[in-house]
């Protein structure tokens, strides 16, 4: 049985012979609408939003449903609605399936902590202040530079690394087998996915974001996360939580504030991470909060593993529904 800090348990289960982690999504994942679903048809979700509202001292459950995308897009606000996203798709599979024993969670960049949260890491409402500001730490790096973010399509990791070096930009996301991200100085961005072409790869696309993440372009919101994060009581997780920076878990509260902080610029190196859990005979993955790209990444690494998703009320039953018939 695993206990978590809010006194309830994840209750061990005969009937599932799958070991399974939960990955929780990232920025990005952000869509109008978001969750909307899950609180007119759920007490759980209705609830959580009405706490975030208060904790926050604004209405961030109105821009999850009704936007304006302008303004939920905005890293600040898109970090904590796909947070609390997340966790009211966590708490909805507990209630739903209380029998369901799961043994290690990750998350993607901003997921992470989301999973920190559901791997009694962290407090709920310490995860949603702390990643709002988080956001707006971020946006105010994005303000002051130019930058911008690109994937590159079916060109291996050697090829991209050097890529990176030639353009002067830098390895932002290793996402799967045949989708990298780069972020850096939009100019060098734009030479960058020129260079990728040439060598081979399949399609170098501009996104759409506010600025370089991951890069070193974000260094200016790395000491005012630090100080945020100090503020905040982090305890051992209670199952192993995979870093996007190392690709391995971390349980040390100190090094877990330290590897956050560090994240923001760092590669997330979410391949690895996948990886290590499938050589921990992991089988079965679902992915919680809006879309789902981890699903997709989770094809490409590994096509034989379970992948299952909680965005709305159509993916929550279908989920509960193979949960319980396997």
């Amino acid at each position: 049985m695993t206990s978590f800090r809010d006194g309830t348990d994840v209750v061990e289960s005969a009937f599932s012979m799958s070991k399974t982690a939960l990955l929780f999504a990232g920025q990005g994942a952000q869509t109008v609408g978001m969750g909307k679903d899950l609180a007119e048809k759920e007490p759980v979700a209705r609830d959580l939003f009405a706490r975030a509202n208060d904790a926050l001292g604004y209405d961030l459950a109105s821009l999850c449903h009704q936007g304006p995308e302008s303004e939920l897009t905005r890293t600040e606000n898109a970090q904590p609605g796909i947070y609390l996203v997340s966790w009211i798709a966590f708490q909805l599979l507990r209630q739903r399936v209380p029998e369901l024993q799961f043994g290690a969670t990750a998350g993607l960049s901003l997921g992470e902590y989301t999973a920190l949260a559901a791997a009694g890491a962290i407090e709920f409402e310490d995860g949603l202040k702390v990643t709002r500001l988080r956001g707006r730490f971020m946006q105010e790096a994005c303000d002051v530079t130019r930058g911008g973010m690109a994937a590159i399509l079916n060109l291996d990791e050697d090829k991209t690394r050097e890529v990176c070096q030639e353009a002067g930009v830098e390895l932002a996301n290793l996402n799967c087998p045949g989708q990298l991200v780069i972020s850096g100085e939009l100019d060098a961005i734009n030479k960058a996915c020129e260079l990728a072409k040439a060598r081979g790869a399949k399609r170098a696309v501009p996104l759409a974001v506010a600025g370089a993440y991951h890069s070193k372009l974000m260094a200016s919101a790395q000491p005012k996360l630090a100080v945020e994060l100090a503020n905040i009581p982090i305890a051992p997780p209670t199952i192993p939580v995979v870093a996007n920076v190392t690709a391995r878990p971390h349980d040390d509260p100190t090094s877990i504030k330290d590897v956050l902080v560090h994240q923001v610029c760092a590669p997330v190196r979410w391949e690895a991470s996948v990886r290590w859990l499938l050589a921990q005979g992991f089988t079965r993955f679902i992915e919680l909060g809006p879309g789902k790209a981890l699903n997709g990444f989770l094809k490409r690494i590994a096509p034989e593993a379970q992948g299952l998703n909680i965005a709305d009320v159509p993916s929550l039953e279908s989920t509960v529904a193979a949960l319980k018939g396997s």
